[in-house]
């Protein structure tokens, strides 16, 4: 896959890959990051992190992903309110047992349908579980895909996982679509499970993380 081409910007390249890294890692504005540079003496503007974070921020997304091993078998799915110019909608995400955010869509029973159908063709193969919270248009979509053969787990905070993947974009509403996307593989990336790891695992893996990084990025370590 193509790296991203940073010829014709004004910024070395990882001064650019930086400012990405740090507005889709942290749940950070473009005047946030904005500020963390010019900490560091870079002058840059929001608006052109902005345009940064548009131009290679996909691009990027798109080889961290093609890097990321198959996703565990047990899918949890849970659905949250946002609102997206000024109207309720509803957000459904599934996320496999270690954190991988799989795909997200708008609601309804016909719409937990097509998460599901979406989930089985992107990722070319069932799950073990699905875990999800008490809603019943999971279960009635379950039904009308022959998928009820599968272990359907609905208990009390099984579905935290799921649950807790919503809090960043909780934040960003507002840029919702967009930011999910490219937030989703840069999280998964950085997502170490510290208090599952010793020290030296977890440095060992957070180098590693940033490796894969750099690498989607097109920057030299």
């Amino acid at each position: 896959m193509t790296p991203p081409d940073y010829a014709g910007y004004r910024f070395p390249s990882d001064v650019i890959q930086r400012a990405v890294w740090m507005y889709l890692r942290f749940t950070l504005s473009y005047r946030d990051v904005e500020d963390l540079l010019a900490e560091r003496g870079i002058e840059v503007s929001y608006e052109t992190i902005r345009r940064w974070a548009s131009a290679f921020g996909p691009m990027i997304t798109r080889r961290l992903r093609a890097r990321r091993p198959a996703p565990h078998r047990r899918w949890h799915v849970d659905e949250m309110f946002v609102r997206v110019g000024g109207k309720q909608m509803y957000l459904w995400r599934a996320v496999d047992a270690e954190g991988e955010v799989l795909v997200q869509a708008r609601r309804d029973a016909a719409a937990a349908g097509r998460l599901m159908r979406r989930l089985l063709r992107k990722q070319g193969i069932a799950p073990t579980a699905w875990v999800t919270d008490k809603c019943p248009a999971y279960g009635a979509a379950l039904r009308d895909l022959r998928l009820d053969g599968i272990p359907h787990l609905r208990a009390k905070r099984l579905n935290n996982r799921a649950e807790s993947s919503h809090v960043p974009v909780r934040r960003r509403e507002r840029k919702l679509q967009r930011f999910l996307s490219m937030h989703a593989a840069t999280y998964n990336t950085f997502n170490l499970c510290r208090h599952l790891t010793t020290a030296r695992t977890h440095r060992r893996c957070r180098a590693e993380a940033f490796a894969a990084w750099r690498d989607a990025a097109g920057v030299a370590a």
